[in-house]
Protein backbone atom coordinates (compact mmCIF):
# COMPACT_ATOMS: atom_id res chain seq x y z
CA UNK A 1 0.00 0.00 0.00
CA UNK A 2 1.42 3.40 -0.89
CA UNK A 3 2.22 5.90 1.96
CA UNK A 4 0.14 8.33 3.55
CA UNK A 5 2.46 11.63 1.63
CA UNK A 6 1.78 8.97 -1.38
CA UNK A 7 -2.11 9.31 -1.53
CA UNK A 8 -2.37 12.40 -0.49
CA UNK A 9 -0.03 13.98 -3.20
CA UNK A 10 -2.44 11.76 -5.59
CA UNK A 11 -5.35 13.01 -4.71
CA UNK A 12 -7.88 14.68 -7.47
CA UNK A 13 -8.85 17.54 -4.74
CA UNK A 14 -11.51 19.86 -6.69
CA UNK A 15 -11.21 23.84 -6.22
CA UNK A 16 -11.95 25.18 -3.32
CA UNK A 17 -14.29 27.49 -5.28
CA UNK A 18 -16.14 24.02 -6.04
CA UNK A 19 -16.08 22.56 -2.64
CA UNK A 20 -17.75 25.73 -1.16
CA UNK A 21 -20.34 25.71 -4.18
CA UNK A 22 -21.61 22.25 -2.75
CA UNK A 23 -22.53 23.98 0.82
CA UNK A 24 -23.82 26.55 -0.87
CA UNK A 25 -21.05 29.11 -0.13
CA UNK A 26 -21.09 31.92 -2.49
CA UNK A 27 -17.47 32.31 -4.13
CA UNK A 28 -17.41 36.17 -2.93
CA UNK A 29 -17.70 34.75 0.73
CA UNK A 30 -14.39 32.57 0.81
CA UNK A 31 -11.10 34.06 0.99
CA UNK A 32 -8.73 31.38 -0.79
CA UNK A 33 -5.46 30.73 0.15
CA UNK A 34 -4.37 29.25 -2.94
CA UNK A 35 -6.46 26.94 -5.01
CA UNK A 36 -7.43 24.24 -2.53
CA UNK A 37 -7.70 25.66 1.21
CA UNK A 38 -9.47 28.85 1.90
CA UNK A 39 -11.13 31.03 4.85
CA UNK A 40 -14.45 31.15 5.05
CA UNK A 41 -15.74 34.56 5.50
CA UNK A 42 -17.68 36.18 8.75
CA UNK A 43 -20.11 37.34 5.86
CA UNK A 44 -20.89 33.61 5.30
CA UNK A 45 -21.39 32.97 8.87
CA UNK A 46 -24.03 35.39 9.35
CA UNK A 47 -26.08 34.37 6.22
CA UNK A 48 -26.32 30.66 8.00
CA UNK A 49 -27.18 32.32 11.11
CA UNK A 50 -31.00 31.20 10.68
CA UNK A 51 -30.64 27.94 9.09
CA UNK A 52 -31.78 24.85 10.80
CA UNK A 53 -28.89 22.70 12.64
CA UNK A 54 -27.97 19.22 11.63
CA UNK A 55 -26.93 16.09 13.62
CA UNK A 56 -24.36 16.88 15.70
CA UNK A 57 -21.91 13.44 15.81
CA UNK A 58 -18.71 13.18 18.11
CA UNK A 59 -16.02 10.81 17.50
CA UNK A 60 -14.05 10.30 20.67
CA UNK A 61 -11.81 6.80 21.08
CA UNK A 62 -10.87 4.58 23.93
CA UNK A 63 -7.16 5.48 25.79
CA UNK A 64 -4.71 5.72 23.06
CA UNK A 65 -1.99 3.00 22.84
CA UNK A 66 1.26 2.65 20.94
CA UNK A 67 -0.62 0.65 18.26
CA UNK A 68 -2.56 3.61 17.25
CA UNK A 69 -6.55 3.90 17.25
CA UNK A 70 -7.32 6.04 14.02
CA UNK A 71 -9.49 8.18 15.84
CA UNK A 72 -9.16 11.33 12.92
CA UNK A 73 -9.17 8.77 10.00
CA UNK A 74 -12.35 7.44 11.51
CA UNK A 75 -14.13 10.88 11.57
CA UNK A 76 -12.69 11.41 8.32
CA UNK A 77 -13.98 8.03 6.86
CA UNK A 78 -17.44 8.09 8.65
CA UNK A 79 -17.76 11.73 6.92
CA UNK A 80 -16.86 9.93 3.50
CA UNK A 81 -19.73 7.12 4.50
CA UNK A 82 -22.19 9.51 5.42
CA UNK A 83 -21.54 10.67 1.58
CA UNK A 84 -22.01 6.77 0.09
CA UNK A 85 -24.90 6.49 1.74
CA UNK A 86 -26.48 10.06 0.22
CA UNK A 87 -26.09 11.66 3.50
CA UNK A 88 -24.79 15.52 3.20
CA UNK A 89 -22.51 15.71 5.95
CA UNK A 90 -19.80 18.43 6.72
CA UNK A 91 -16.42 17.57 8.84
CA UNK A 92 -15.37 19.44 11.69
CA UNK A 93 -11.68 19.10 12.57
CA UNK A 94 -8.75 20.69 14.39
CA UNK A 95 -5.77 22.06 13.03
CA UNK A 96 -2.29 19.76 13.48
CA UNK A 97 0.60 20.78 15.74
CA UNK A 98 3.95 21.40 14.16
CA UNK A 99 5.30 19.84 17.80
CA UNK A 100 3.67 16.03 17.30
CA UNK A 101 4.12 16.34 12.96
CA UNK A 102 7.66 16.62 13.62
CA UNK A 103 8.15 14.76 17.26
CA UNK A 104 6.64 11.11 18.08
CA UNK A 105 2.67 11.14 16.70
CA UNK A 106 2.73 12.58 13.34
CA UNK A 107 0.42 15.02 11.43
CA UNK A 108 -3.63 15.45 12.35
CA UNK A 109 -5.17 15.24 8.86
CA UNK A 110 -6.18 11.25 8.92
CA UNK A 111 -4.35 8.33 7.17
CA UNK A 112 -4.89 5.85 4.06
CA UNK A 113 -7.39 6.54 1.84
CA UNK A 114 -9.52 8.59 4.91
CA UNK A 115 -7.25 12.32 4.81
CA UNK A 116 -7.68 15.72 4.78
CA UNK A 117 -6.25 17.56 1.62
CA UNK A 118 -3.91 19.10 0.99
CA UNK A 119 -2.02 16.89 3.58
CA UNK A 120 1.47 18.88 3.32
CA UNK A 121 -0.28 22.06 3.65
CA UNK A 122 -2.56 20.99 6.40
CA UNK A 123 0.06 19.49 8.33
CA UNK A 124 2.75 22.24 8.07
CA UNK A 125 2.02 25.73 8.20
CA UNK A 126 -1.62 25.81 6.83
CA UNK A 127 -3.12 29.45 6.94
CA UNK A 128 -0.94 30.73 9.29
CA UNK A 129 -3.71 30.27 12.44
CA UNK A 130 -1.13 28.67 14.47
CA UNK A 131 1.60 31.41 13.72
CA UNK A 132 -0.97 34.31 14.68
CA UNK A 133 -1.78 32.84 18.34
CA UNK A 134 1.77 32.78 18.57
CA UNK A 135 2.82 35.68 18.05
CA UNK A 136 -1.03 37.43 19.94
CA UNK A 137 0.44 35.24 22.92
CA UNK A 138 3.73 36.68 22.79
CA UNK A 139 2.65 39.91 22.39
CA UNK A 140 0.70 39.33 25.31
CA UNK A 141 4.28 38.52 26.99
CA UNK A 142 6.28 41.27 25.80
CA UNK A 143 3.65 44.03 26.28
CA UNK A 144 3.75 43.18 30.57
CA UNK A 145 7.43 42.95 30.34
CA UNK A 146 7.58 46.10 29.05
CA UNK A 147 5.29 47.39 31.41
CA UNK A 148 6.97 46.00 34.42
CA UNK A 149 10.39 48.13 32.72
CA UNK A 150 8.73 51.53 32.28
CA UNK A 151 7.90 52.32 35.66
CA UNK A 152 5.37 49.26 36.43
CA UNK A 153 2.68 51.45 37.24
CA UNK A 154 0.29 48.52 38.10
CA UNK A 155 2.75 47.18 40.87
CA UNK A 156 2.97 44.09 39.37
CA UNK A 157 4.70 41.12 41.30
CA UNK A 158 7.66 39.43 38.64
CA UNK A 159 7.38 36.72 41.17
CA UNK A 160 3.72 36.02 40.15
CA UNK A 161 3.87 36.20 36.26
CA UNK A 162 0.53 33.82 35.64
CA UNK A 163 1.10 34.06 31.55
CA UNK A 164 3.89 32.09 29.83
CA UNK A 165 5.27 32.75 26.39
CA UNK A 166 4.36 30.12 23.83
CA UNK A 167 5.94 28.45 20.81
CA UNK A 168 4.37 25.45 18.39
CA UNK A 169 7.01 23.14 18.62
CA UNK A 170 8.67 20.80 20.85
CA UNK A 171 11.73 22.51 22.55
CA UNK A 172 12.33 21.52 26.36
CA UNK A 173 15.50 23.44 26.24
CA UNK A 174 12.65 26.60 26.70
CA UNK A 175 10.69 24.74 29.69
CA UNK A 176 12.20 27.02 32.07
CA UNK A 177 13.97 29.92 31.27
CA UNK A 178 15.40 33.01 32.90
CA UNK A 179 14.47 35.91 30.78
CA UNK A 180 15.83 39.81 30.66
CA UNK A 181 19.80 39.40 31.38
CA UNK A 182 22.34 41.40 29.86
CA UNK A 183 22.05 44.60 32.03
CA UNK A 184 19.50 47.33 32.63
CA UNK A 185 18.12 48.24 29.21
CA UNK A 186 16.90 44.32 28.50
CA UNK A 187 14.66 44.48 31.80
CA UNK A 188 14.18 43.19 34.88
CA UNK A 189 14.91 39.21 35.34
CA UNK A 190 12.89 37.02 36.36
CA UNK A 191 12.08 33.51 35.69
CA UNK A 192 10.05 32.43 32.62
CA UNK A 193 8.27 29.46 30.85
CA UNK A 194 7.76 28.46 27.34
CA UNK A 195 4.93 26.19 26.25
CA UNK A 196 3.17 24.79 23.48
CA UNK A 197 1.11 27.13 21.56
CA UNK A 198 -1.90 24.57 21.27
CA UNK A 199 -2.00 24.69 25.40
CA UNK A 200 -2.05 28.52 25.43
CA UNK A 201 -5.33 29.97 26.89
CA UNK A 202 -4.83 32.07 23.63
CA UNK A 203 -5.61 29.33 21.69
CA UNK A 204 -8.68 27.78 24.38
CA UNK A 205 -10.18 31.67 23.70
CA UNK A 206 -9.84 31.71 20.00
CA UNK A 207 -11.76 28.29 20.10
CA UNK A 208 -14.50 29.39 22.07
CA UNK A 209 -15.17 32.73 21.10
CA UNK A 210 -18.58 33.31 19.05
CA UNK A 211 -17.07 36.22 16.98
CA UNK A 212 -14.30 38.73 16.83
CA UNK A 213 -15.44 41.18 19.24
CA UNK A 214 -15.97 38.22 21.95
CA UNK A 215 -12.57 37.19 21.49
CA UNK A 216 -11.37 40.55 22.49
CA UNK A 217 -13.62 40.93 25.63
CA UNK A 218 -12.09 37.12 26.46
CA UNK A 219 -8.61 38.32 25.36
CA UNK A 220 -8.85 41.48 27.83
CA UNK A 221 -10.33 38.84 30.49
CA UNK A 222 -6.98 36.60 30.94
CA UNK A 223 -5.15 37.02 34.13
CA UNK A 224 -1.60 37.90 33.80
CA UNK A 225 -0.15 38.77 36.56
CA UNK A 226 -1.20 39.50 40.35
CA UNK A 227 0.67 42.35 42.27
CA UNK A 228 2.75 43.20 45.03
CA UNK A 229 -0.61 43.32 47.51
CA UNK A 230 -2.32 40.35 45.92
CA UNK A 231 -4.22 42.01 43.42
CA UNK A 232 -5.54 40.62 39.81
CA UNK A 233 -3.86 42.22 36.55
CA UNK A 234 -6.01 40.99 33.62
CA UNK A 235 -4.93 41.43 29.86
CA UNK A 236 -6.93 44.57 29.35
CA UNK A 237 -5.01 46.12 32.40
CA UNK A 238 -1.50 46.03 30.70
CA UNK A 239 -3.51 47.23 27.29
CA UNK A 240 -2.83 44.53 25.10
CA UNK A 241 -6.17 42.80 23.98
CA UNK A 242 -6.59 45.29 21.47
CA UNK A 243 -3.34 44.77 19.41
CA UNK A 244 -3.80 40.69 19.66
CA UNK A 245 -7.41 41.04 18.62
CA UNK A 246 -5.64 42.62 15.44
CA UNK A 247 -3.43 39.60 15.09
CA UNK A 248 -6.34 37.37 15.12
CA UNK A 249 -8.89 38.33 12.96
CA UNK A 250 -7.88 36.34 10.22
CA UNK A 251 -6.78 33.62 12.48
CA UNK A 252 -10.70 33.48 14.08
CA UNK A 253 -12.05 32.28 10.66
CA UNK A 254 -12.36 28.78 9.63
CA UNK A 255 -10.79 27.40 7.11
CA UNK A 256 -12.43 25.24 4.56
CA UNK A 257 -10.75 22.02 2.84
CA UNK A 258 -11.96 18.86 1.19
CA UNK A 259 -11.20 15.21 1.97
CA UNK A 260 -9.78 12.57 -0.42
CA UNK A 261 -13.01 11.99 -2.11
CA UNK A 262 -13.95 15.54 -2.10
CA UNK A 263 -16.49 15.73 1.18
CA UNK A 264 -16.03 19.49 2.93
CA UNK A 265 -14.34 19.91 5.49
CA UNK A 266 -14.31 22.66 8.43
CA UNK A 267 -10.67 22.41 10.41
CA UNK A 268 -10.31 25.61 12.69
CA UNK A 269 -8.14 25.51 16.06
CA UNK A 270 -5.94 23.02 17.68
CA UNK A 271 -6.06 22.65 21.73
CA UNK A 272 -4.89 19.71 22.93
CA UNK A 273 -7.05 17.58 25.11
CA UNK A 274 -4.68 16.51 27.48
CA UNK A 275 -3.48 19.49 28.74
CA UNK A 276 -6.37 22.06 27.02
CA UNK A 277 -9.66 21.47 26.27
CA UNK A 278 -9.48 19.04 23.01
CA UNK A 279 -11.63 20.64 20.94
CA UNK A 280 -11.82 22.28 17.08
CA UNK A 281 -13.03 25.82 17.37
CA UNK A 282 -17.04 26.74 18.22
CA UNK A 283 -17.60 29.08 15.25
CA UNK A 284 -16.56 25.95 12.87
CA UNK A 285 -18.64 23.26 14.54
CA UNK A 286 -21.83 25.83 14.28
CA UNK A 287 -20.74 26.35 10.79
CA UNK A 288 -20.85 22.37 9.89
CA UNK A 289 -23.98 21.87 11.67
CA UNK A 290 -26.11 24.37 9.29
CA UNK A 291 -24.30 23.89 6.43
CA UNK A 292 -24.83 19.80 6.30
CA UNK A 293 -27.46 17.57 7.76
CA UNK A 294 -24.82 15.54 9.90
CA UNK A 295 -21.76 17.38 11.24
CA UNK A 296 -18.57 14.76 12.11
CA UNK A 297 -16.54 15.88 14.51
CA UNK A 298 -13.93 15.05 17.24
CA UNK A 299 -12.63 15.61 20.38
CA UNK A 300 -8.91 14.89 21.03
CA UNK A 301 -7.32 11.64 23.43
CA UNK A 302 -9.58 9.22 24.79
CA UNK A 303 -13.14 10.24 26.30
CA UNK A 304 -11.78 10.32 29.61
CA UNK A 305 -10.28 13.29 28.24
CA UNK A 306 -11.44 15.05 24.90
CA UNK A 307 -15.25 13.71 25.26
CA UNK A 308 -15.56 14.99 28.64
CA UNK A 309 -14.87 18.21 27.97
CA UNK A 310 -16.25 19.04 24.55
CA UNK A 311 -19.61 17.51 26.27
CA UNK A 312 -19.07 19.45 29.64
CA UNK A 313 -17.26 22.68 28.13
CA UNK A 314 -17.67 23.27 24.49
CA UNK A 315 -21.40 21.89 24.42
CA UNK A 316 -22.12 24.17 27.74
CA UNK A 317 -20.81 27.32 25.96
CA UNK A 318 -21.80 26.61 22.34
CA UNK A 319 -25.57 25.57 23.50
CA UNK A 320 -25.12 22.72 21.14
CA UNK A 321 -25.85 18.73 21.68
CA UNK A 322 -24.99 15.40 20.19
CA UNK A 323 -26.96 13.10 18.91
CA UNK A 324 -24.70 10.43 18.91
CA UNK A 325 -21.01 9.41 20.08
CA UNK A 326 -18.97 7.41 18.04
CA UNK A 327 -16.19 5.52 20.04
CA UNK A 328 -13.36 4.69 18.05
CA UNK A 329 -11.32 1.41 19.45
CA UNK A 330 -9.18 -1.52 17.74
CA UNK A 331 -8.46 -5.07 18.49
CA UNK A 332 -4.90 -4.61 18.93
CA UNK A 333 -5.63 -2.09 21.70
CA UNK A 334 -7.76 -3.86 23.69
CA UNK A 335 -4.86 -6.70 23.43
CA UNK A 336 -2.53 -4.25 24.26
CA UNK A 337 -4.61 -3.36 27.68
CA UNK A 338 -5.06 -6.81 28.33
CA UNK A 339 -0.77 -6.84 28.68
CA UNK A 340 0.05 -8.22 25.21
CA UNK A 341 3.60 -6.24 24.09
CA UNK A 342 3.53 -4.54 20.75
CA UNK A 343 5.28 -6.74 19.22
CA UNK A 344 2.93 -9.66 19.71
CA UNK A 345 -0.30 -8.00 18.54
CA UNK A 346 -0.90 -9.45 15.80
CA UNK A 347 -1.65 -12.76 16.73
CA UNK A 348 -4.67 -13.49 18.22
CA UNK A 349 -5.27 -13.54 21.70
CA UNK A 350 -8.44 -14.17 23.41
CA UNK A 351 -7.88 -13.63 26.74
CA UNK A 352 -6.12 -10.73 26.15
CA UNK A 353 -8.54 -9.49 24.22
CA UNK A 354 -11.53 -10.17 27.40
CA UNK A 355 -8.96 -8.83 30.33
CA UNK A 356 -8.14 -5.60 27.72
CA UNK A 357 -12.25 -5.00 27.28
CA UNK A 358 -12.55 -3.81 30.60
CA UNK A 359 -11.34 -0.35 29.25
CA UNK A 360 -13.33 -0.34 26.06
CA UNK A 361 -16.16 -0.71 29.04
CA UNK A 362 -15.03 2.08 31.16
CA UNK A 363 -15.36 4.29 28.11
CA UNK A 364 -18.90 2.80 27.10
CA UNK A 365 -20.26 3.35 30.34
CA UNK A 366 -18.55 6.88 30.80
CA UNK A 367 -20.41 8.17 27.43
CA UNK A 368 -23.56 6.37 28.64
CA UNK A 369 -23.70 8.37 31.56
CA UNK A 370 -24.11 12.08 29.62
CA UNK A 371 -27.83 10.53 28.21
CA UNK A 372 -26.55 10.03 24.40
CA UNK A 373 -26.64 6.63 22.44
CA UNK A 374 -23.08 5.61 21.53
CA UNK A 375 -21.62 3.45 18.88
CA UNK A 376 -18.54 2.01 18.85
CA UNK A 377 -16.27 1.64 15.88
CA UNK A 378 -13.48 -1.01 15.59
CA UNK A 379 -10.79 0.36 13.19
CA UNK A 380 -10.24 -2.56 11.55
CA UNK A 381 -6.38 -4.04 11.20
CA UNK A 382 -5.56 -6.70 8.77
CA UNK A 383 -4.38 -9.35 11.27
CA UNK A 384 -8.10 -8.76 13.24
CA UNK A 385 -9.37 -12.44 13.08
CA UNK A 386 -13.33 -13.02 13.07
CA UNK A 387 -13.69 -14.65 15.91
CA UNK A 388 -11.96 -11.29 17.68
CA UNK A 389 -14.30 -9.05 15.68
CA UNK A 390 -17.45 -11.42 16.58
CA UNK A 391 -16.04 -11.12 20.83
CA UNK A 392 -15.63 -7.50 20.50
CA UNK A 393 -19.38 -7.24 18.65
CA UNK A 394 -21.22 -9.00 21.51
CA UNK A 395 -19.29 -7.18 24.42
CA UNK A 396 -20.24 -4.13 23.00
CA UNK A 397 -24.32 -5.36 22.55
CA UNK A 398 -24.00 -6.91 26.15
CA UNK A 399 -23.24 -3.00 27.40
CA UNK A 400 -25.61 -1.21 25.23
CA UNK A 401 -23.60 0.10 22.55
CA UNK A 402 -24.13 -0.32 18.97
CA UNK A 403 -21.29 -1.70 16.61
CA UNK A 404 -19.69 -1.24 13.49
CA UNK A 405 -16.16 -2.22 11.56
CA UNK A 406 -14.61 0.15 9.98
CA UNK A 407 -12.37 -0.67 7.00
CA UNK A 408 -11.85 3.38 6.32
CA UNK A 409 -7.71 3.51 6.37
CA UNK A 410 -7.64 0.86 3.32
CA UNK A 411 -11.21 1.40 1.61
CA UNK A 412 -12.10 5.08 2.23
CA UNK A 413 -15.41 6.06 2.44
CA UNK A 414 -16.81 2.87 0.97
CA UNK A 415 -15.30 0.62 3.95
CA UNK A 416 -17.24 3.09 6.44
CA UNK A 417 -21.19 2.32 5.26
CA UNK A 418 -21.53 0.27 7.85
CA UNK A 419 -20.54 2.82 10.33
CA UNK A 420 -22.28 5.67 8.44
CA UNK A 421 -26.06 3.40 8.39
CA UNK A 422 -25.56 2.63 12.44
CA UNK A 423 -24.73 6.60 13.33
CA UNK A 424 -27.60 8.08 11.24
CA UNK A 425 -29.46 5.24 12.68
CA UNK A 426 -28.17 6.33 16.10
CA UNK A 427 -29.15 9.85 15.78
CA UNK A 428 -32.91 9.35 15.42
CA UNK A 429 -33.07 7.36 18.71
CA UNK A 430 -34.10 8.69 22.12
CA UNK A 431 -31.53 11.30 23.67
CA UNK A 432 -31.46 12.32 26.81
CA UNK A 433 -28.14 14.66 26.87
CA UNK A 434 -26.78 16.01 30.25
CA UNK A 435 -23.69 17.33 31.67
CA UNK A 436 -22.34 15.70 34.07
CA UNK A 437 -22.39 18.28 36.24
CA UNK A 438 -23.50 22.02 36.66
CA UNK A 439 -21.62 24.60 36.94
CA UNK A 440 -22.97 26.10 40.65
CA UNK A 441 -21.79 22.79 42.11
CA UNK A 442 -18.61 24.30 44.45
CA UNK A 443 -15.18 23.79 42.55
CA UNK A 444 -13.27 21.34 44.17
CA UNK A 445 -16.97 18.83 43.94
CA UNK A 446 -17.08 19.56 40.26
CA UNK A 447 -13.10 18.17 40.13
CA UNK A 448 -14.37 15.22 42.46
CA UNK A 449 -17.09 14.45 40.28
CA UNK A 450 -14.70 14.19 37.42
CA UNK A 451 -12.25 12.15 38.98
CA UNK A 452 -14.70 9.58 40.45
CA UNK A 453 -17.27 9.22 37.85
CA UNK A 454 -15.10 9.40 34.52
CA UNK A 455 -11.48 8.23 35.71
CA UNK A 456 -12.57 5.65 38.56
CA UNK A 457 -10.75 7.31 41.19
CA UNK A 458 -11.72 6.63 44.97
CA UNK A 459 -11.07 10.48 45.40
CA UNK A 460 -8.85 13.74 44.92
CA UNK A 461 -5.78 14.64 46.78
CA UNK A 462 -4.31 18.38 46.24
CA UNK A 463 -0.97 19.55 46.82
CA UNK A 464 -0.52 23.32 49.03
CA UNK A 465 0.51 24.48 46.45
CA UNK A 466 -2.85 23.56 44.06
CA UNK A 467 -4.97 23.90 47.03
CA UNK A 468 -3.97 27.67 47.53
CA UNK A 469 -3.98 28.45 43.90
CA UNK A 470 -7.75 27.04 43.39
CA UNK A 471 -8.66 28.64 46.61
CA UNK A 472 -7.68 32.33 45.33
CA UNK A 473 -9.35 31.22 42.11
CA UNK A 474 -12.86 30.50 43.80
CA UNK A 475 -12.18 34.81 45.71
CA UNK A 476 -11.60 35.63 42.06
CA UNK A 477 -14.88 34.43 41.22
CA UNK A 478 -14.19 31.15 39.57
CA UNK A 479 -16.53 28.59 41.53
CA UNK A 480 -19.00 28.75 38.95
CA UNK A 481 -16.49 27.39 35.71
CA UNK A 482 -16.27 24.22 34.33
CA UNK A 483 -12.95 22.45 34.75
CA UNK A 484 -10.36 21.14 32.61
CA UNK A 485 -8.31 18.42 33.74
CA UNK A 486 -5.10 18.30 32.71
CA UNK A 487 -3.93 14.42 33.12
CA UNK A 488 -2.28 12.20 30.53
CA UNK A 489 -3.60 9.99 27.90
CA UNK A 490 -2.97 6.82 28.12
CA UNK A 491 -4.72 5.50 31.21
CA UNK A 492 -8.11 6.49 32.92
CA UNK A 493 -5.90 7.39 36.15
CA UNK A 494 -3.13 10.44 36.63
CA UNK A 495 -0.52 6.87 36.19
CA UNK A 496 0.51 6.36 32.47
CA UNK A 497 1.48 2.83 33.44
CA UNK A 498 -1.94 1.77 34.83
CA UNK A 499 -3.62 0.36 31.78
CA UNK A 500 -7.28 -1.13 31.05
CA UNK A 501 -9.28 -0.18 33.78
CA UNK A 502 -7.80 1.15 37.37
CA UNK A 503 -9.37 0.18 41.05
CA UNK A 504 -8.48 1.94 43.84
CA UNK A 505 -6.63 5.00 43.44
CA UNK A 506 -6.86 8.69 44.45
CA UNK A 507 -5.97 11.66 41.25
CA UNK A 508 -3.40 14.18 42.48
CA UNK A 509 -4.25 17.56 41.40
CA UNK A 510 -0.82 18.88 41.65
CA UNK A 511 -1.21 22.10 40.30
CA UNK A 512 -4.04 24.73 38.98
CA UNK A 513 -4.32 27.98 36.54
CA UNK A 514 -7.16 30.03 35.59
CA UNK A 515 -8.28 30.62 32.02
CA UNK A 516 -10.02 33.13 33.22
CA UNK A 517 -10.87 34.69 29.61
CA UNK A 518 -11.53 31.24 27.75
CA UNK A 519 -14.12 30.64 31.12
CA UNK A 520 -12.50 27.36 32.99
CA UNK A 521 -10.29 26.47 35.65
CA UNK A 522 -7.13 23.97 34.49
CA UNK A 523 -6.15 21.07 37.19
CA UNK A 524 -2.78 19.46 36.44
CA UNK A 525 -2.75 15.85 37.82
CA UNK A 526 0.64 14.33 37.72
CA UNK A 527 3.27 15.11 35.13
CA UNK A 528 2.05 16.51 32.08
CA UNK A 529 4.58 18.49 29.89
CA UNK A 530 2.72 21.95 28.59
CA UNK A 531 6.26 21.94 26.31
CA UNK A 532 6.69 18.92 25.57
CA UNK A 533 10.04 17.62 23.94
CA UNK A 534 11.27 15.56 21.10
CA UNK A 535 12.46 12.20 21.37
CA UNK A 536 15.53 10.44 20.31
CA UNK A 537 14.73 9.17 16.62
CA UNK A 538 11.84 12.41 16.18
CA UNK A 539 9.71 12.15 12.98
CA UNK A 540 11.99 15.42 11.39
CA UNK A 541 14.93 12.99 10.65
CA UNK A 542 12.60 11.28 7.95
CA UNK A 543 10.96 14.32 6.55
CA UNK A 544 12.74 16.04 3.65
CA UNK A 545 12.55 17.25 0.11
CA UNK A 546 13.50 14.83 -2.99
CA UNK A 547 15.32 15.92 -5.83
CA UNK A 548 11.64 16.95 -7.60
CA UNK A 549 10.89 19.13 -5.19
CA UNK A 550 8.49 17.08 -3.60
CA UNK A 551 8.03 16.47 -0.20
CA UNK A 552 8.83 12.94 2.23
CA UNK A 553 8.25 10.99 4.87
CA UNK A 554 5.42 12.87 6.30
CA UNK A 555 2.93 10.87 7.86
Amino acid sequence: MLTDIEIAQQAKMKKITEIAEKLGIDENDIEPYGHYKAKISDNALNKLSDKKNGKLVLVTAVNPTPAGEGKTTVSIGLGQGMAKIGKNAVIALREPSLGPVFGIKGGAAGGGYSQVVPMEDINLHFTGDMHAITSANNLMCAILDNHIQQGNVLGIDQRRVMIKRCLDMNDRALRNIVCSLGGKLNGIPREDHFIITVASEVMAILCLAEDLFDLKKRLGDILVAYTYDGKPVYCRDIKADGAMTVLLKDAIKPNLVQTLENTPVIMHGGPFANIAHGCNSIRATKAALKLGDYCITEAGFGSDLGAEKFLDIKCRFAGIKPSCIVLVSTVRSMKYNGGVDKSMLTQENMQALEKGSANLAAHIDNLKKFGVPVVVAINHFYADTDREIEFVKSFCESRGADFAVTKCFAEGGEGSKELAQKVADACEKENNFHYLYDTDMPLYQKIETIAREIYGADGVDYTKEAKKSLDEFIALGADNMPVCMAKTQYSLSDDPKALGRPEHFRITVSSATLSNGAGFVVCQTGSIMTMPGLSKNPAAYSIDIDENGNTVGLF
